[in-house]
């Protein structure tokens, strides 16, 4: 029998910085010279005693690292003959000695090319002016926690089992209620699905209504996160401008399928989709057969006047799909929202949830369930509406009366008029702010230029401290165009 060397040239290659257990080490360097053909089919291994006095390790390591080949199937063990490699393996070397991604490999999908250049982009921290963060400090979390304990402390089977797709029906009877209340909808708790976010939400909407080649028409600007959930369906994207009125019904393509519209606020601009627009839309919709799916992603906060009513409350045809989130109104780590359908459409959304996914964690949606119940949903939205209304107010007042602001009327953002934004965000980071440049929420060419300003998210001092850095970078910008 030849010997087993180890080293530069020989057959088990063990690094020496590997931090697994000795065991775990030798299992894996025999598989891989077995699997490269350095041990081959029908080799004998060395007694368990003979490798480990060449290896300067201990019997058991040995036996437990022939143990793992044997039950993998990699070696057979004869009694009284030694342990040897499988000939089941075949002739010759099962994978290539060389790098695990071998040159020709399966590509991904068109869709995963596409979309790996373009997010997901974590950040290691959130900054001041960052859209969409909410008053984290100022959620109850010793509420939160002492209704998880109580629907952790016996749960029953519909919490340890998530036996309907479409969510926990406590759940979706208080979403129901609330929709109907605030929101003017038309819905019963039949029509709600609970799901993982409003990005799932959109996913499942799509997947719902959507055949491969179907165009869609979206706000431009809008938001570019829809973009890979609707590529995802197979739809082909066609922007529409939005104005001050909000999305240009009349410029609507004739033959899309579908329209994404946020009507209440649209992301980014924060201009609100006008009556005349909102009847028109359905009119539209009437004549093209189309679906309208309505993103209400912070209504909620409105600080001038009263919340808009829903376009899905006018419709009278079942053609609007609704959908929500509660990662703005309460934190975005709970990763809950809602899929809002006509009646007509229910049952079959349930069918194809349950296929795709199923429902979020039951435990989380029982403590939401009675979250809403106990009346802290209500009295939480209360407060945030209050204290970003004055986070609002100590960001306009500390960027000037000078400066272009739009937008502000409610929600967790606004925008500021600047030129050349893309450039200027790059500025800004380098002083540890936070800001989203207009023009990448352009899908065709870019009509306004500014930047995205998050206040929710952060008490006074830091909202003027952090103005205080984007004042004297705006003084210090030299590279400006008129803004447009």
């Amino acid at each position: 029998m030849e010997p087993i060397w180890t080293g530069d040239g020989g057959i088990l290659h063990m690094a020496a910085d590997d931090a697994r257990p000795l065991h775990r080490r030798l299992y894996f360097a025999l598989r891989d010279a077995i699997l490269a053909g350095r041990l081959p089919p029908g080799q004998r291994l060395p007694p368990t005693r003979v490798l480990a006095a060449a290896l300067g390790m201990g019997r058991n390591t040995v036996l437990a690292a022939y143990d793992q080949l044997a039950a993998e199937g990699y070696v057979d063990g004869r009694t009284g003959a030694g342990t040897f490699v499988r000939a089941a393996l075949g002739d010759g070397p099962a994978l290539p000695d060389r790098p695990a991604l071998p040159q020709g490999a399966p590509r991904p999908s068109a869709l995963a090319r596409r979309l790996s250049g373009e997010r997901f982009h974590p950040h290691s921290a959130w900054l001041p002016f960052r859209a969409g963060v909410p008053a984290l400090e100022e959620f109850p979390w010793e509420v939160w926690a002492r209704l998880l304990r109580r629907r952790w402390r016996r749960p029953g089977l519909d919490l340890t089992m998530a036996r309907d797709p479409a969510g926990l029906m406590a759940l979706r009877v208080a979403v129901a209620d609330y929709l109907r209340e605030s929101r003017a909808l038309r819905c019963s708790a039949d029509q709600v699905l609970i799901v993982g976010g409003g990005q799932q939400a959109l996913d499942l909407a799509a997947r719902l209504l959507l055949d491969p080649g179907d165009v869609v028409a979206v706000e431009d600007p809008g938001f570019r996160g829809a973009d890979a959930a609707l590529a995802a369906a197979g739809a082909t994207l066609a922007p529409v401008p939005v104005d001050d009125a909000g999305l240009r019904v009349e410029a609507l393509p004739a033959q899309a399928r579908a329209v994404l519209v946020t009507p209440s606020r649209n992301f980014p601009l924060g201009v609100t989709l006008s009556l005349e627009r909102r009847l028109a839309l359905l009119a539209w919709a009437r004549r093209a057969g189309a679906w309208v799916i309505e993103d209400d992603y912070d209504s909620e906060f409105r600080f001038d006047g009263r919340p808009v009513a829903s376009l899905q409350g006018l419709d009278e045809d079942g053609r609007v799909v609704y959908l929500g989130t509660f990662s703005r109104a309460l934190f975005p780590g709970l990763r809950l929202g809602y899929l809002v359908v006509p009646e007509a459409l229910a049952e079959t959304a349930g069918s194809v949830r349950g296929l795709l996914d199923g429902s979020p964690s039951t435990v989380h949606q029982a403590a939401l369930a009675d979250f809403f119940d106990e009346g802290w949903f209500s009295g939480h939205l209360r407060a945030m509406r209050g204290l970003y209304a004055e986070r609002r107010s100590v960001l306009v007042e500390a960027l000037g009366s000078g400066l272009p602001i739009s937008g502000a009327d409610g929600g967790m953002h606004l925008i500021l008029g600047v030129a050349d934004d893309a450039r200027l965000v790059h500025a800004l980071a380098r002083e540890k702010v936070e800001a989203a440049a207009l023009s990448q929420f352009h899908r065709g060419a870019v009509s306004r230029s500014g930047l995205v300003l998050g206040f929710a998210g952060w008490p006074e001092p830091v909202l003027r401290a952090a103005s205080a850095r984007l004042s004297r970078t705006l003084v210090s910008w030299t590279a400006r165009a008129p803004v447009r």
